[in-house]
């Protein structure tokens, strides 16, 4: 499987191969990063990491996942770059891509992470966008695949805003991998026709089944992996919490949706994740609505059931697979 020179943007630009491929890569390089393998693979190069938008998880997987291969980093936020501002895309691209052997991107229309990997003749990583979240997708799927053994089959259903960028990524990473998909949301939250559309012809061609239902308890009867995310997505105005939580009250995740599921279902959630009051929003949306959890309940997201940490740390092996797969000389 030869990737190098590849830019990672979204699923849909990779075969079910390539995707099995960095995922088997993951946890061959897991393996190492546990067993304390040096693997400097990349020694000698160097990547640019453009943030827009502000990252715990993402931003530490790509500095380690670099130095573990022996690469150097740039962290570049939107105080640290002229790109849009003073200088445009196409021309940060062109520059950077002269200078760097790759560049991370995290921010806003995925038409921007496009536009640099167009113009900038080295690989291009997705860090998220308003669209799409695919480095998440293969920490999601390695975490998936180490609690079962094997994907195909699996069935996963995601609880709540059905359009955000990680709800798009499951249902794509699903339609290519052979998982089935359900989405349990609110009509008005379902995804963009188009996206279905395309998820199911993929589908139709794996085995994956995707659906969508109105019904929590419907969709979660059966469920290996139980998704959630934060009912308002980062970038999106404080004003929609109000109509958020009233549209998805009644899909938090909790005791009684996980023991709708199969005995040995899992609980994952991309993080940060409100379940207590120990965060700033959190507290905030205590006061004005008097909810103590949001999407999903303390008790569900401290329990054996949920894998949110493990999930965490496969940001690091999955991002590391990608660099290496993409930059890295293979036999």
């Amino acid at each position: 499987m030869n990737l190098k020179g590849r830019s990672f943007l979204k699923l849909l630009d990779y075969t079910k191969e390539e995707i099995e491929y960095l995922l088997d890569l993951s946890i061959d390089l897991k393996n190492k990063k546990k067993n304390n393998i040096p693997h400097k693979y990349l020694e000698g190069k160097n990547i640019a990491i453009l943030f827009e938008k502000t990252s715990t998880r993402t931003r530490c997987s790509f500095e380690v996942a670099a130095y573990d291969l022996g690469m150097h980093v740039t962290y570049l936020d939107p105080q640290g770059s002229q790109m849009g501002k003073k200088e445009s895309i196409e021309d940060t691209a062109k520059v950077l891509g002269r200078i760097y052997d790759g560049i991370e991107y995290r921010g806003f229309e995925q038409s921007i992470v496009e536009t640099l990997a167009k113009n900038a003749n080295v690989p291009v990583y997705n860090g998220l966008t308003n669209e799409f979240h695919p480095t998440q997708m293969l920490a999601d799927f390695l975490t998936i695949k180490e609690n079962f053994g094997s994907l195909k089959g699996i069935n996963l259903v995601f609880c709540g805003d059905g359009r955000n960028n990680v709800a798009n990524s499951l249902m794509v990473a699903s339609s290519k991998l052979g998982v089935n998909y359900t989405l349990a949301a609110p009509k008005s939250l379902w995804p963009d026709e188009n996206l279905i559309q395309i998820c199911k012809e993929i589908a139709a061609t794996t085995g994956s089944v995707i659906k969508f239902t109105e019904d929590i308890m419907e969709a979660t009867k059966n469920a290996d992996v139980i998704y959630t995310d934060v009912w308002v997505s980062m970038g999106e105005p404080d004003n929609v919490w109000a109509e958020r939580i009233n549209l998805l009250r009644n899909y938090q995740v909790n005791k009684d949706v996980m023991a709708n599921a199969n005995k040995d279902a899992i609980f994952l959630h991309c993080l940060p994740s409100f379940h207590d009051l120990n965060t700033t929003i959190g507290k905030e949306i205590y006061e004005k609505f008097g909810l103590k959890e949001m999407e999903v309940t303390d008790e569900v997201f401290l329990s054996e059931q949920s894998k949110v940490f493990d999930e965490a740390e496969n940001r690091m092996h999955t991002i590391k697979a990608i660099m290496y797969a993409t930059l890295g000389e293979h036999e």
